[in-house]
This record gives structure tokens, C-alpha cells and sequence, in this order.
């Protein structure tokens, strides 16, 4: 079997990884590693966010917990898998484990759910109003549930000063979304 060097396989929202049947051989296999993963994560409180293959044998693990990830939770997540992986023959050189930052991707309907109320940058995958990114608050939609069962969601972003608009949306509408805090620099919000 030929190997190629890709950049990087993203698997994306781990709750959610039918897309591996459809797929190149390179990720075959990698619903198995996110299943050990989560199942080495289930006793430590700690949210699994991504698994990622890079060059060089280069596997990066992104967790979250709900009171912030410290460099404990790194530290003792970096122990416990190096120990899973090397009994599971998972091959990689070298073993990163983060946090998600401060611009955390939202990929689930949990995540939605848990960051309501907090700003959020938003890519549709149509365009509602000749626009698909919105930069706003993130709320519960007044309907919301649509006939299917989804969740629905509202962004209420400002178009111009005093200006405010709201674009309704279900996770299945998303292209990709992620937290877009306003961080203050000595004073100077961005």
C-alpha cells in the first residue's frame, strides 16, 4: 500500500464521523482512533473536541471542560493516551494535547447549545440575504424546534449602528462556526 503526505486529516466533529465510508484509504482507521480516544477520556470530566493527523507522525488531540482546560487536564491526558495508544499499536512519533483556544469551533448541537449567549462567528452554507458569514450573539430561536426535530438557533448580529438583525439556523445549516470573543488588549477591544 502506497502512503501520500497530506497536510492534515481534520476529522471534524467527533461526535459525528459517518463521512469515514466515503472517504480515501488514508483515513481508514481513524473512526477506530476518535472511538479509543474518547472511550481513554470517559473517566477524566474532559471533553474530546479533535483528533488530528499531521506530517511527520504528528497526532494533535484537542479537549475542552466546561470550567476551561489548565495544563493539568494536558499533562494527565498526554500520560493516559500515550499509555492507551502504545497497548492499541496507534503508530505516531510525537503526541500534542490542547485546548481548543479562546475561538473554539462549535461543531454540535451541544456546543451550540452550551455557548448560548456568547459572540460566535457563523458560515452558512447558503446564503440568507446575499450573505453567509455573521459575527454576533448566539440565542435560542423563539420556534425552536423545526417539524423535523432539529434545534433551531438565532444569531443577532448588527449590520450597522442601531441596526440589529437576527438570522434563524439549524446545525445542519452550518458550514462551519467557531467563538469570537472580544478580547481587551490594555484597553482596546477587538
Amino acid at each position: 500500500m502506497s502512503l501520500y503526505l497530506i497536510e492534515c486529516h481534520h476529522i471534524g466533529p467527533v461526535a459525528e464521523y459517518e463521512w469515514a465510508v466515503h472517504q480515501p484509504f488514508f483515513f481508514e482507521g481513524m473512526k477506530d482512533l476518535v472511538d479509543i480516544t474518547r472511550q481513554a477520556l470517559a473517566g477524566m470530566g474532559l471533553e474530546l473536541v479533535t483528533v488530528d493527523r499531521a506530517p511527520m507522525g504528528l497526532l494533535r488531540i484537542t479537549i475542552d471542560c466546561d470550567s476551561g482546560v489548565n495544563i493539568e487536564h494536558c499533562e494527565s491526558v498526554s500520560k493516559q493516551l500515550s499509555r492507551v495508544y502504545e497497548v492499541e499499536g496507534i503508530d505516531y512519533r510525537r503526541l500534542e494535547v490542547g485546548s481548543p483556544g479562546v475561538d473554539r469551533p462549535l461543531r454540535t448541537e451541544r456546543d451550540f447549545q452550551r455557548f448560548l449567549g456568547e459572540r460566535i462567528e457563523l458560515k452558512l452554507r447558503e446564503a440568507v440575504d446575499d450573505q453567509k458569514v455573521f459575527k454576533g450573539v448566539l440565542h435560542i430561536a423563539a420556534a425552536h424546534q423545526e417539524p423535523g426535530g432539529a434545534v433551531l438557533f438565532d444569531l443577532e448580529y448588527q449590520v450597522k449602528k442601531g441596526d440589529v438583525r437576527r438570522v434563524t439556523f439549524s446545525v445542519s445549516d452550518v458550514d462551519r462556526a467557531k467563538l469570537d470573543p472580544l478580547l481587551d488588549f490594555k484597553g482596546r477591544k477587538r
